[in-house]
């Protein structure tokens, strides 16, 4: 995403402890308000990055920072075999799914190379420390011919949509969070989107971490992306 980086924005070890506190904390409500802030809109986008995976049945696909499991269980009713990565206790604490899941950190995933067929991830690329990092140990992971579907939030290309989405994220999600869950944290999801770079330099780390053919598909708007690709 472009735009001038908050520099309040906390980095390196600093924002790894601060990731895992804030989802420690808001995990007990995190699905909770999710359905309400994108009106139900969630379920929508992970089946879309499921279908988008297009691997045969019974693949392994692995789920980083898993969360509390959604994506893992919609990867589940797809007929994936299906392992969860998440660093936040809490998070895993408060997961529904049935799928196994792991605390680990991300960036250094305790799988053999070409261990998996696939890889998801659901709107946690802006709160890992090092997304370059994160895409080359994807591509560790992913075998040759393996498939990944990653989500994030992402800025819509129109102006008036664009506006109207600026105002609901950083001032509606937050009152949202206050109602519902922890005020600070939702206040801070918003201004997290700065973390994330352009499309096409998002594209670019990809490519170099194995996946020549990522693209970026815009969903509901704009509001969402959905990043695919097959690891060469």
């Amino acid at each position: 995403m472009t735009g001038t980086r908050d520099v309040r924005l906390p980095e390196g070890d600093e924002k790894r402890r601060a990731v895992r506190s804030l989802f420690d904390t808001i995990s007990g409500r995190y699905d909770l308000v999710n359905r309400v802030m994108t009106i139900g809109m969630d379920a929508k986008w992970r089946r879309r990055a499921v279908a988008g995976l297009r691997l045969p049945g019974r693949a392994l696909v692995v789920d980083l920072a898993c969360g509390t499991g959604d994506l893992c269980t919609e990867l589940q009713r797809n007929g994936y075999r299906v392992l969860g990565f998440d660093f936040s206790h809490g998070m895993l604490t408060s997961a529904t799914t049935s799928a196994p899941v792991v605390e680990a950190d991300v960036l250094r995933l305790p799988l053999r190379d070409a261990a998996a067929d696939g890889a998801t991830c659901g709107f946690a690329l802006r709160n890992v420390v090092d997304l370059g990092a994160f895409f080359t140990e994807v591509g560790r992971v992913v075998r040759t011919g393996g498939r990944i579907a990653l989500l994030d939030a992402s800025e819509p290309d129109g102006s008036v949509m664009r506006a109207g989405h600026g105002v609901y994220f950083r001032h509606v999600v937050p009152r949202i969070g206050a109602l519902l869950s922890d005020r600070d944290a939702y206040a801070y999801l918003p201004r997290s989107m700065a973390y994330l770079p352009a499309p096409a330099e998002m594209l670019a780390m990809l490519a170099g971490a194995g996946f020549p053919d990522a693209e970026r598909r815009q969903l509901s708007g704009g509001i969402t992306q959905l990043i695919l690709g097959t690891r060469a």
